[in-house]
């Protein structure tokens, strides 16, 4: 995992590597997924694999007791209890050459992409960084990069959202696999077509709408975190799988997305 996803290319707040078990087990399978939860441990227990890698840290910020009434200690014990183990690979795989990010611009055909934001300290000359910005070798409509994106990624009940003219002309995308408002004006962003990212919160998003009016901006498209970082799982598998051809290596088949259904106009909407 260091190899394909290091862990200096983390951000200092972010809590990569090992969260569950111990580095000295015997792995006999893996099971891949953006989010650990009771249904995705369960999943593992029943492809019989006992290590989990996640997108996602389950232990991010931290916690004051291993309760199994709560959530966090329920999933913990049941780790323990089955022996599966949880590994996270997260902003160290949304930097890194070939991952979150780099997934998400190939799905949708960019070309000559770098980050929004470089990262330090890169081996060998090694671009890394946040985000991805990159060009379309033919450009399409807004709606056409949004038909394209929607049959690229799993569906969600929230699907995706648009701000922008749906018959503008896209040559530039930049993008950021998960919740990437706060580089909204950076330099790479304002100066494309088009922002792909999740998670976008109203002001942010109104005040970067404003811009784009005022001919200083980008369209916005806010995909779902799940979804759009989902993709990198079969990445994942395949690079892991190139290395490890003899433990099985499966992608969860749960969606981690939170949303049940979508209320439209008086009328529920649901996937």
């Amino acid at each position: 995992m260091n190899r394909f996803w290091p862990t200096e290319f983390a951000e200092e707040w972010d809590r990569p590597g090992l969260q569950i078990g111990t580095l000295g087990g015997e792995v006999s399978g893996v099971l891949l997924v953006v989010d650990v939860t009771l249904g995705t441990v369960r999943e593992a227990i029943e492809r019989g694999a006992n290590l989990i890698i996640s997108h996602h840290p389950f232990l991010l910020r931290g916690i004051f007791s291993v309760n199994e009434d709560d959530e966090k200690g329920q999933i913990i014990a049941l780790c323990n209890r089955e022996r599966i183990s949880v590994l996270c690979a997260h902003t160290n795989a949304d930097s890194a050459l070939g991952g979150v990010s780099d997934v998400l611009a190939d799905v949708i055909g960019l070309t000559e992409c770098v980050p929004i934001q470089f990262g330090e300290g890169a081996p060998n000359g090694t671009l890394h960084g946040i985000g991805r910005v990159g060009g379309l070798s033919n450009p399409v409509s807004l709606d056409g990069l949004v038909q394209r994106l929607a049959h690229a990624l799993p569906a969600t009940t929230s699907g995706i959202r648009v701000s922008g003219d749906p018959d503008a002309l896209v040559h530039t995308v930049a993008l950021c696999g998960g919740a990437g408002d706060s580089l909204l004006t950076a330099e790479g962003v304002t100066a494309s077509d088009v922002y792909i990212t999740s998670d976008l919160r109203h002001h942010p998003a109104l005040d970067a709408a404003e811009r784009r009016r005022l001919g200083r901006g980008p369209a916005l498209i806010d995909i779902s975190h799940w979804a759009g970082e989902s993709l990198w799982l079969s990445r994942a598998r395949d690079q892991l799988g190139g290395v490890f051809s003899r433990i099985p290596i499966t992608v969860s088949t749960l969606s981690t997305d939170p949303w049940d259904f979508v209320v439209i106009d008086n009328r529920e909407v649901s996937q």
